[in-house]
């Protein structure tokens, strides 16, 4: 099925993102791919053809990172040139903070500095070709940077409508603590979302990042929701096809894909006559604070098959099953 002939009763639901006003698709595009070696999304023909999967799918949540591509900044000129007719249909996310080789001039390490992140967001909103970004996300913590710098910087930002919103990403529980009582105590403009590691596989993030994104109504938006694959089943027979992420990269991984744990997923999913990307993808979505699900893709039938996947809807037995398949983390105790 093509994705122009998908049915409605399959696209992604739109959620709200955290107790914000923005809303976004409950399954969104990562990008990281864009314009990456050895991807059929190098290429700016391969970029537009998965962006356009995706719009046709109902996604309209995309998700990029100004250090994403071959080089700093060509996953965001990649999807900026992709979106450049459809620009008021969807919400476009980015990121800064990570090293971008000197990009942005030096830094000192400082990526959380006033002057960084005004820096880096006037070379983001070129590069996407946009005059806002309606998502901007800071991307890794900066332990040299008082947070209520960087806070400063971003609700100018806001004020001056080159940003619409901000969130963080890579965050430990008392890190999204910390930040949100210094946005409320300095009346600036707070952080909506965090995104972090979480899937079935790696459930860490309910030890702190997941409460704290309750308690402070923020939208969880998990990356790598597939595991790097393992949560896909193309990996079962503990062999890597070619062309796929562990063909090229994090092979130690394919020890893992054989594992008792995997296989009896792969058995819930047949016996529900799911896929396995629908049972990853909808875990998730029913995991509140969870907002969207970013998920990479490379061709067009995958995005397809992601954005279905946020149409099922896990019932309560279903999701006491896969937390016998992959147990919870245990608590931590607080002595």
């Amino acid at each position: 099925m093509s994705a122009d002939t998908l049915p409605d009763a399959t696209r992604p639901p739109l959620r709200r993102l955290g107790s914000s006003g923005l809303v976004v698709s409950a399954v969104g595009l990562g990008c990281n791919n864009l314009g990456r070696p050895g991807t059929a999304t190098e290429s700016q023909e391969g970029t537009d053809r998965v962006v356009r999967a995706a719009l046709d799918a109902g996604i309209t949540f995309f998700d990029v990172a100004d250090t994403y591509g071959a080089r700093p900044g060509l996953s965001e000129e990649r999807l900026g040139a992709a979106l450049r007719t459809e620009r008021d249909r969807v919400v476009i996310a980015t990121k800064f903070g990570m090293d971008m080789k000197g990009v942005n001039g030096p830094d000192g390490g400082a990526r959380g500095s006033r002057r960084y992140v005004i820096t880096a967001v006037e070379a983001s909103l070129r590069r996407l070709g946009t005059d806002r970004i309606d998502l901007y996300q800071f991307h890794t913590p900066d332990p040299l940077t008082p947070i209520d710098e960087t806070l400063s910087a971003l609700d100018t930002l806001v004020r001056d409508g080159k940003v619409r919103y901000v969130g963080h990403s890579n965050r430990s529980g008392w890190q999204i603590a910390e930040a949100e009582f210094v946005a409320r105590e300095m009346g600036a403009e707070r952080f909506i979302s965090a995104q972090n590691h979480y899937n079935l596989v790696d459930r860490r993030a309910e030890h702190e990042v997941v409460p704290a994104c309750r308690q402070f109504g923020l939208g969880l938006l998990p990356y790598f929701p597939l595991a790097n694959g393992l949560l896909t089943g193309k990996y079962a027979d503990g062999t890597a096809p070619e062309g796929t992420r562990l063909a090229r990269t994090r092979r130690h991984l394919l020890e893992a894909a054989v594992s008792p744990e995997l296989k009896r997923y792969s058995e819930f999913a047949a016996s529900r006559g799911l896929t396995e990307v629908t049972v990853a993808i909808g875990w998730l979505l029913a995991q509140a604070p969870v907002a969207s699900v970013i998920a990479g893709a490379t061709r067009p039938e995958q995005v397809v098959a992601n954005a279905a996947a946020g149409a099922w809807v896990p019932r309560p037995e279903d999701l006491a099953e896969l937390d016998d398949i992959f147990p919870p983390p245990d608590p931590i105790s607080p002595f």
